[in-house]
């Protein structure tokens, strides 16, 4: 791991600038967006149409090589859009396009690259117009999408679920299984006696895990000064 060399007072004017950024740049493109949100980089997110809802303590990562894109297009009223649940994570690279609703419920994961569509964009038959006919896509809570898999138009995979990495989901994946392939399919059934914590066990104290983030960002940065933070970047050394 590369160390960081920015006083712990630079690092917090880095996360000031990112906040401003969220609140008056990436938050008025959405419909809503809930409590503690931790984006980084959200100058790397792309949001086109919409609705696009967001919940609460979202993990939204940004990359300048892996734009993260939230698109809703369609000519219809009154659609669903795009709906993210609280204690998602959705990893540099992520492309989530609605024509009609996606639905991506509480604790999900979304690993770099995972595509999910609700839609062909294009008949079959009259490729010039998009298809007449409306789908949607359900993750459901605590489903983890393995790195550069696609969720394809009319999916709903079942709770606790994992989509193994380049995976193309065609059809409803059940609770509690792993799926992978193309076409996906069941290669094991988790273990109902071994209990499950998710991303919102783990991190429903908000005030707590920001004390300890706090408090483990300022000891690790302690010592470091403007002029070592200056010649690390025109002079690196070898670590």
């Amino acid at each position: 791991m590369i160390k960081d060399y920015r006083p712990y007072y630079i690092k917090k004017a880095w996360y000031r600038l990112q906040h401003f950024y969220i609140r008056h740049k990436l938050a008025p493109q959405l419909k809503s967006l809930g409590r503690h949100p931790f984006i980084v980089k959200p100058w790397h997110i792309e949001i086109f149409g919409g609705p696009v809802s967001i919940g609460d303590n979202i993990t939204l990562l940004g990359c300048s090589d892996k734009k993260t894109r939230l698109t809703v297009w369609s000519d219809k009223k009154d659609i669903k859009g795009i709906r993210i649940g609280d204690h998602v994570l959705i990893s540099p690279g992520v492309r989530i396009s609605a024509a009609n609703s996606i639905s991506i419920a509480d604790s999900c994961m979304l690993a770099s690259h995972v595509y999910i569509t609700d839609s062909d964009w294009h008949g079959i038959y009259d490729r010039s117009m998009p298809p007449d006919e409306l789908a949607c896509v359900i993750l459901e809570e605590n489903v983890w999408v393995g790195d550069s898999a696609i969720i394809c138009k009319g999916v709903t995979i079942g709770k606790n679920s994992i989509i193994g990495a380049g995976s193309v989901v065609t059809c409803d994946i059940p609770a509690n299984v792993i799926a992978a392939g193309n076409p996906a399919k069941i290669i094991k059934h988790l273990d109902p006696d071994k209990p499950i914590t998710t991303r919102k066990d783990r991190f429903a104290d908000t005030d707590k895990m920001t004390l300890a983030l706090v408090s483990a960002e300022k000891e690790f940065l302690e010592g470091n000064t403007l002029f070592g933070w200056a010649r690390s970047l025109f002079f690196p050394e070898k670590e």
